[in-house]
């Protein structure tokens, strides 16, 4: 049941207009930068903030993708099925300042995965952190380093992020 709407598009396009600037800014540029998105919902944002960092600097960043299915540590909760071969469209990460994003920062067991799946494949000189939301109840000490909205969440709530590649439309509702 949607109990409120957190972001329309507008607010949405504002958000990732910000984070981009602000991942320019914090970098000093975006020289050896890589955008990494995590599947499903990081990828659209990943390239929506390579595109917003393209305006800015006219230069444009690659934009790899991860999926971390295998990299969960709660796969037998899930009972998910995960396929043997990994879902990546990732490129060389060493030496550079790879930015992981995301959707929604919540327990952080996606971006342990995440930080995982990067380090196995690459040996990235750093990994930030941008997320489009962030509700709390964190169970690793990990922290975003570009916040979308922060928003602060019952366990019993949940955050939907729609976003108009995947589901037609842009929004962020939180729901009970």
């Amino acid at each position: 049941m949607k109990k409120a709407e957190l972001m329309d598009e507008k607010a949405m396009t504002r958000a990732i207009t910000r984070i981009s600037h602000e991942i320019v800014e914090k970098n000093k540029g975006i020289e050896n930068i890589v955008l990494v998105g995590v599947k499903t919902r990081g990828i659209p944002i990943a390239k929506r903030i390579a595109k917003k960092i393209e305006e800015i600097e006219g230069t444009s960043l690659p934009v790899g993708e991860i999926d971390i299915s295998r990299y969960r540590d709660d796969i037998s909760e899930r009972r998910v099925e995960v396929a043997l071969h990994d879902d990546i469209n990732l490129f060389d990460t060493d030496k550079k300042t790879v930015v992981l994003i995301d959707d929604v920062l919540y327990t952080g067991r996606t971006v342990r995965a995440a930080l995982d799946y990067i380090i196995d494949n690459g040996r990235p000189k750093a990994i930030q952190l941008a997320v489009l939301v962030d509700r709390g109840h964190r169970e690793l000490p990990i922290r975003a380093d570009y916040v979308g909205k922060n928003v602060p969440t019952s366990k019993n709530e949940f955050i939907s992020v729609k976003l108009i590649e995947i589901d037609g439309e842009d929004s962020v509702t939180i729901n009970e």
